[in-house]
């Protein structure tokens, strides 16, 4: 029976006419497999608070733990009254993780995965997400399998893709589902791991909570401007643990926070 609080209650279960072509079930002690993720480092988007470094992201009890600490480290990169957001800060008041599979794995079309259990606190921006391996953001295409934070105020799981228009700006297809809906039914579900899945083929994404689909994405609409489709092509994993921006204001909550993910499983059709 799967124990929706703990880690490595789930055997891998091919869904019918697939193969398991790719996992992480994080069961090595230590640092993320380096076979297969490599990590982003500093200040990287979205003017969030966090440095991201490798000391934050640690394999334990068959557990990824991302963790977000409330510490100084000092920026590198500073530059004083430098234009640029990531160099006119002397320093991160935060710290967590970004491991990737860019440049080691990508996969284009399957079935994807992921038990995690994700800190919903104040100012917490969990997230499991893809892009792809050609192209610059967003015409590479994105792929938001989970994001959690607070839209326009409110707890909200969010469900989404993204492409470009003429000005390289996302054209998103975004559902956004309020937490509530899930907390009304089971007041616990915050303490528990949840399964995130993605269904991918060259006709539509559908992404999954619980086996609730949350989102269908029509990939004949997700057209660059420059007349690509970014969805057929691989993409590769980003898991990451943000922290401020649209997770708003983290002043208030207690550190460390723990981002926690048992497992990420890639299947394609036999």
């Amino acid at each position: 029976m799967i124990n929706p609080y703990k880690a490595n209650s789930v055997p891998v279960k091919e869904p019918l006419g697939y193969q398991l072509i790719w996992s992480d079930e994080f069961s090595k002690e230590g640092k993320p497999d380096k076979r297969y993720w490599s990590y982003e480092n500093g200040f990287v988007r979205n003017k969030e608070l966090q440095w991201y470094q490798p000391d934050n992201a640690n394999v334990k009890d068959g557990v990824l733990i991302i963790e977000g600490r409330h510490e100084r480290i000092k920026n590198k990169g500073y530059k004083e009254n430098d234009p640029s957001w990531k160099k006119n800060r002397m320093y991160a008041e935060y710290s967590s993780a970004c491991i990737i599979t860019r440049n080691k794995f990508s996969f284009q079309y399957g079935i994807m995965e992921v038990r995690a259990r994700i800190d919903t606190s104040l100012g917490m921006w969990p997230a499991i997400w893809t892009l792809g391996i050609d192209k610059q953001w967003p015409s590479n295409g994105e792929v938001d399998q989970m994001e959690y934070y607070r839209y326009e105020g409110e707890p909200t799981i969010l469900a989404n893709a993204a492409w470009a228009d003429k000005d390289m700006k996302p054209v998103w297809d975004s559902e956004k589902i309020p937490l509530s809906q899930f907390t009304n039914k089971e007041p616990d579900w915050c303490n528990q791991f949840h399964m995130w899945k993605m269904v991918w083929t060259e006709e539509f994404i559908r992404l999954y909570l619980d086996d609730l689909l949350l989102n269908e994405v029509d990939l004949s609409t997700t057209i660059n401007a420059d007349g690509t489709n970014p969805f057929h092509q691989p993409q590769y994993i980003l898991l990451n643990l943000a922290i401020g921006g649209q997770g708003g204001d983290p002043s208030l909550t207690s550190f460390p926070r723990k981002y926690e993910i048992d497992f990420v499983r890639v299947f394609q059709k036999k």
